[in-house]
């Protein structure tokens, strides 16, 4: 059985949604929903490879390996406050002791949105004109969409930076089949519908409605060909949309090194690297890279004096997110910064070795 919305102040018991901004935490708890498992029955199994992010809200979970019981983890305890088991193929069985309630978030979703609210130095409002409580929903929506995924996370900022709202009246084309590509759009009011002409069907055939959060425009872009379809306003609306340079830039240039845990140990031990872990300093605590620096990816702005220019830096989080969100902000200011690639999964992987 499902709620039809969590309680924000529910997710706030855990971490890291305890750090996030009211507005990301608001719209994260629209997008989730509290779950029921009956006593005997498994939350998830060793080597599953879902992307869900679990949090125990009631009842007592064991971890298994195998047969082996290796801890019991009861709702309210400091212990739950975490994930559990949130390495990817998972290590346990979570089996349900007795019957539990639990809420399962898109682990995607969270690393962009917990990015997103790290980087962002001005408010949704100022995005869009209007309210934040009014628009939160569809930059969460937009941040989740595949278009999205394929941008640099750490270029984010940047890009709603460079984004222009356009007010649109119901019946404006906003592009043309045919036309060359000039933007890439998203929709944060209205709607739109997607038309597209044969040479039975001068009028167009209809392939797609679209509204707030979903993004069009970006093939003719990447492809560098003409526009293949014609997009309408069916009711006014309004759009954010994003030049071709700008897109060609964020999406295309190599702004970032990337290197494997082993090559990470070579630049630490060989090199004089530092680890430098961008995630809270609740997460950090939980588990962390021998000697490795703490500043929360929030504070990086404010550290810069206290970090060394003449240091190179590889920068680590849970998946690689917030880390390539700092190396950016570091490279933008002079620093030589690296990111772990698969962030800390893959050096705990190798720590076990």
């Amino acid at each position: 059985m499902e709620s039809e919305i969590v309680d924000p102040s529910l997710l706030r018991a855990f971490t890291p949604l305890d750090g996030l901004k009211r507005e990301n935490l608001y719209a994260l708890a629209r997008k989730t929903s509290l779950k029921e498992l009956p006593a005997g029955r498994a939350l998830f199994r060793e080597g599953d490879t879902d992307k869900r992010t679990v949090y125990l809200v009631r009842g007592e979970i064991e971890l298994r390996s195998g047969d082996e019981a290796i801890v019991t983890v009861r709702a309210g305890t400091v212990e739950s406050r975490n994930p559990l088991a949130p390495g990817i193929p998972r290590r346990f069985t979570a089996h349900a002791i007795s019957d539990v309630e639990y809420v399962s978030i898109d682990t995607d979703l969270l690393d962009v949105l917990i990015t997103w609210d790290q980087t962002g130095t001005y408010e949704v409002g100022e995005l869009t004109g209007s309210e934040p409580a009014a628009s939160d929903d569809w930059m969460t929506t937009l941040l989740q969409t595949k278009a999205f995924h394929r941008i640099p996370p750490a270029n984010l900022q940047a890009i709603f930076m460079r984004m222009q709202r356009v007010a649109c009246p119901a019946g404006q084309v906003v592009i043309k089949q045919g036309d060359e590509g000039d933007y890439f759009y998203a929709i944060t009011q209205g709607r739109c519908v997607v038309t597209r002409e044969t040479p039975l069907n001068r009028d167009g055939i209809k392939l797609a409605e679209l509204g707030p959060g979903d993004t069009f425009g970006e093939e003719a872009l990447i492809s560098e060909s003409k526009r293949n379809a014609t997009v309408t306003m069916l009711t006014d609306g309004a759009l954010m949309r994003l030049g071709k340079q700008d897109f060609h830039t964020l999406l295309n240039e190599p702004m970032l090194q990337w290197v494997s845990y082993d090559e990470a140990v070579g630049l630490v031990d060989g090199a004089g690297a530092k680890w430098l872990d961008v995630r809270l300093p609740s997460e950090f605590e939980v588990f962390r890279l021998p000697g490795a620096i703490n500043v929360p990816l929030y504070f990086i702005r404010l550290k810069l004096k206290q970090l060394d220019p003449n240091v190179r830096y590889v920068l680590v989080c849970d998946t690689g997110r917030r880390s390539s969100a700092g190396a950016y902000i570091l490279n933008e200011r002079g620093f030589d910064a690296v990111v772990l690639r698969g962030g800390l999964a893959s050096a705990e992987g190798s720590l076990r070795r």
